[in-house]
């Protein structure tokens, strides 16, 4: 058996009555031969109860060149590739995945998409997984994004993202990019692409069908359920990741769909903003210096004198449901210290660590109590947006801001961050 010849090809393997098909790949013990079964798991087999390995297909050998033409019969729309799963596919020899080298390798697996568009722009600002982007790589996605808002020749913009920390960048895009005159539609994968079960298909079709719609928002286009159906659109400011790895991951928080959205056809299910000839804003003023902290039992309030330490002007506070925090009454209180880093200058906002449902200290005394300090309680509002917001907002030195200036801009609707019809 010439297995060392074999690592990163499609083989066959024979053990007793049973029989694998999948990418042979290199092991760490010897002894172990190792397989990446089609499902994308791995699965290690004794070297010595191997009856035969059969080489199917030579994986490792350069494949074509992906060609597409531009119909003039079909809508134009731009795509901006930013790395995550769904720019990613298996390396056989590492058994795991990488970036893709070229847009091209993206469209080769999926070319239905070119059924319903014409590609006509692509950028690829840079290739990352969204744990590693921060603030200024928002900022430099909205830059190529907004060009291509005022590129006649391009009727709407999809954006390819990591599944992990989209709604960050989806909440930034929401507030740095004003006056939206057509879509921006952010998508994702769960599986790489070149696995079968990925869902990259169904939600690229699906946002080039959003992509050329009347709605000018920023939204985030993915499966609505674990079949190949049909894909929910989600506001960018109200959608969440809820599972590690189900495919449809992504739902809307204290909201509804915009959408839903099938292969062949778009049905709207609410109000939107629609498509016009607005001449869109670039708004990219950012304080770095924010943060989001998690409240739990027993936590000592003197966290709060770390990032007062540190110079930042700005936390949001993950509390209960309805917004509380340990009170007086608890031996480690929050209150005292709460008031003494606002008179500081630290700006304290409040958001709720139960994801979905309404802020409401006004219910319970410990809420009233940590009202009284001067958080600013911000509703609804999801967590990643909120810090996302507060850093937007005090990025906007030119406010000349007090503390009830910041707490009217937290408190404004910029990007459909409130749900003031609040979904049950």
């Amino acid at each position: 058996m010439e297995i060392d010849q074999n690592f990163g090809n499609l083989v066959q393997l024979e053990r007793g009555k049973e029989i694998y098909e999948g990418i042979l790949l290199p092991s760490p013990e010897n002894g172990i031969v190792l397989l990446k079964l089609e499902n994308g798991y791995n699965i290690g087999f004794n070297k010595k109860e191997i009856l035969k390995l059969k080489l199917l297909k030579k994986i490792s050998e350069k494949e074509k060149d992906f060609n597409f033409e531009i119909s003039k019969d079909k809508p134009n729309v731009a795509m901006v590739i930013l790395g995550g799963t769904i720019a990613a596919r298996l390396n056989p020899l590492k058994g795991g995945v990488d970036w893709l080298d070229t847009p091209e390798s993206l469209f080769k697996f999926y070319p239905e998409i070119f059924e319903k568009v014409n590609v006509v722009k692509v950028e690829v600002p840079f290739m990352k997984a969204s744990e590693d982007m921060d603030y200024k790589d928002w900022q430099k996605i909205a830059r190529v994004v907004e060009t291509l808002l005022n590129d006649s020749n391009v009727k709407g913009i999809i954006v390819t993202h990591g599944t992990d920390f989209l709604h960050y960048t989806s909440a930034a895009l929401s507030f740095f990019l004003r006056n939206l005159n057509k879509p921006v539609v952010l998508t994702y994968s769960q599986r790489s692409i070149d696995r079968a079960s990925s869902d990259a298909n169904l939600n690229l079709q699906c946002s080039a069908l959003v992509a050329i719609s009347n709605l000018a928002e920023i939204v985030l286009v993915g499966h609505a359920s674990t079949n190949d159906d049909f894909c929910n659109v989600m506001r960018g400011t109200k959608v969440r990741k809820l599972h590690a790895s189900r495919r449809d991951a992504f739902k809307a928080v204290n909201d509804e769909p915009i959408a839903r959205v099938y292969p062949e056809r778009l049905e709207i299910l609410n109000s939107y903003h629609p498509r016009n000839k607005d001449k869109p804003k670039l708004d990219l003023k950012f304080e770095e210096k924010v943060a989001l902290v998690k409240v739990y039992p027993g936590q000592d309030p003197g966290i709060l004198d770390y990032y007062l330490k540190n110079k930042y002007k700005g936390i949001i506070l993950e509390m209960s449901g309805l917004g509380h925090a340990p009170t007086s009454r608890a031996r480690l209180g929050w209150t005292k210290k709460l008031k003494e880093v606002q008179n500081k200058g630290l700006t304290i906002c409040a958001s709720a660590q139960t994801i979905f449902g309404c802020l409401n200290p006004m219910v319970y005394s410990n809420g009233r109590e940590m009202l009284e300090t001067g958080i600013i309680y911000l509703e609804d509002m999801l967590s990643e947006t909120a810090f996302v917001k507060l850093g937007w907002v005090l990025g906007h030195k030119e406010w000349n801001f007090s503390r009830d200036k910041i707490k009217e801009k937290m408190l404004e609707n910029f990007a459909g961050e409130f749900n003031k019809r609040l979904i049950e």
